[in-house]
């Protein structure tokens, strides 16, 4: 009997000497990791959150977010759940990038109990530390005052829309909440005064409110608290109730299945533009089973001439966009006439797409016609026609498929190529002339 019981211990210990090799070959110390292909795959199994940097030597980018994270570094190893922080020479260890299917630098993903998800967030080190803590705080955040109802929306920042139930107990949103944690935050309020009721502007309880603070929107449900209404209010809310397209939103926008009624404009920052904001919010808020966006072609050309927009098109001009290759246009209502009253317009269009009155069209082939025409001389054709005749000849070459304008995450993905802008600040100016095509349908990255 007691050499059973040595025998079965010693068993313990000699599997369990493993896993101490693991651990013992990586120190959590506040540093960035080094990684190679040796010990890629221990490193994603030694630690239960590793935020890992994809990157090549000779990447603009990669080199100005490398400080960045050693900033974030010590800061996100000390928390409770402690978020380790590597990197790794994709450009070098090809088979890693291969089997993570690495194909623009720098590429971020955060590994939870080793299954990867891509990360889209921030690359300051402030901004990257308070969006990575999403990925480790409570599904569901208790709160017991109005003080902790501030500091947790302070704290939350404005990454990510927060939902707040006040009179609620957490277990009616926990399903909810796990589904969409790396999406939302999610709290329920057990204690707080009427003036916390005021702010949120809700009169009765149980209520959930919804904040978007970049947006300074909130949006409030009473119920029913069943988990198929529940979830259908945060998958509407997921979104300010109108969005301005650009690179960040277009990758957010990317795992909802909605359309996007798109509004075109030539500058989405004038007054009248703002005016015709305000109008779009009130038709999104009758129409919840659309996404409302809009951009100015000023903001993000090459994205809104995907859309048969050119010299000529009247703006502001409304489409139906599915999200991938296809858009609508609505008979009788391609454009938005300033001189008339706008709300019905809107109002037409969207009656008018919802009877099938509609035009259905392809990005990509045609808005490069609706280029062409635009233009002025036969001339001037022929040369164009010959520069895209010696672009395929060289695609063709180098077993290139031709260019499309692609998905919506396509179109997001086109900011994360190399060889641009290599500071944060710039990035803003690189998006306005990026072009939103990608190098295949599948969405991968050119570098």
């Amino acid at each position: 009997m007691r050499f059973l019981f040595v025998f079965a211990t010693l068993s313990i210990l000699l599997l369990s000497l493993p896993l101490f090799s693991y651990s013992a070959q990586f120190t959590l110390d506040g540093t960035v990791l080094e990684l190679t292909d040796s010990n890629f795959d221990q490193a994603i199994s030694s630690f239960d959150y590793i935020f890992v940097d994809f990157y090549a030597p000779w990447c603009g980018h990669c080199k100005h977010l490398s400080p960045e994270l050693d900033k974030a570094a010590p800061i996100l190893a000390q928390l409770k759940e402690p978020i380790v922080i590597a990197k790794i020479n994709a450009d070098k260890y090809t088979g890693i990038a291969s089997k993570y299917e690495i194909d623009g630098y720098p590429t971020l993903k955060i590994f939870l109990h080793g299954v990867p998800t891509d990360y889209y967030g921030p690359r300051k080190a402030d901004l990257l530390v308070r969006f990575l803590k999403k990925f480790v705080a409570p599904n569901v955040a208790i709160l017991s005052s109005d003080a902790e109802i501030r500091n947790f929306i302070e704290e939350a920042g404005l990454n990510f829309p927060i939902f707040i139930g006040y009179g609620l107990n957490e277990s009616v949103i926990t399903n909810v909440a796990v589904k969409y944690k790396k999406r939302a935050w999610f709290t329920v309020a057990k204690d707080f005064s009427e003036e916390a009721m005021a702010l949120h502007d809700f009169d009765k309880v149980p209520a959930l409110i919804t904040l978007h603070p970049t947006y300074d929107e909130r949006s409030v449900f009473y119920g029913p608290f069943e988990e198929p209404f529940l979830e259908e209010f945060v998958q509407q809310n997921m979104f300010p109730i109108v969005i301005p397209i650009n690179y960040e939103t277009l990758k957010q926008l990317r795992d909802d299945e909605r359309k996007i009624v798109l509004t075109i404009m030539d500058d989405a920052k004038t007054e009248k533009s703002r005016q015709l904001i305000e109008t779009l919010k009130a038709a999104a808020s009758a129409n919840r089973d659309f996404i409302f966006g809009y951009v100015g072609v000023k903001q993000y050309a090459d994205f809104a001439e995907s859309f048969e927009v050119n010299k000529k098109t009247k703006l502001p001009k409304m489409v139906v966009w599915d999200g991938n290759e296809d858009f609508f246009s609505v008979i009788g209502s391609e454009s938005i006439d300033e001189e008339e009253e706008q709300r019905s317009q809107v109002t037409r269009f969207i009656e008018g797409y919802r009877q099938g009155s509609v035009i259905q069209k392809q990005i990509g082939a045609l808005s490069f016609m609706g280029y062409i025409n635009s233009l002025i001389g036969i001339r001037t054709i022929y040369i164009i026609v010959f520069v895209v005749l010696i672009i395929m000849i060289i695609q063709t070459i180098n077993k290139e498929e031709p260019l499309t304008v692609g998905t919506r995450e396509q179109a997001a993905a086109a900011h994360d190529r190399p060889g641009s802008s290599t500071s944060e600040e710039e990035e803003d100016e690189d998006h306005r002339h990026q072009h939103v095509s990608s190098s295949s349908r599948s969405g991968k990255k050119e570098d």
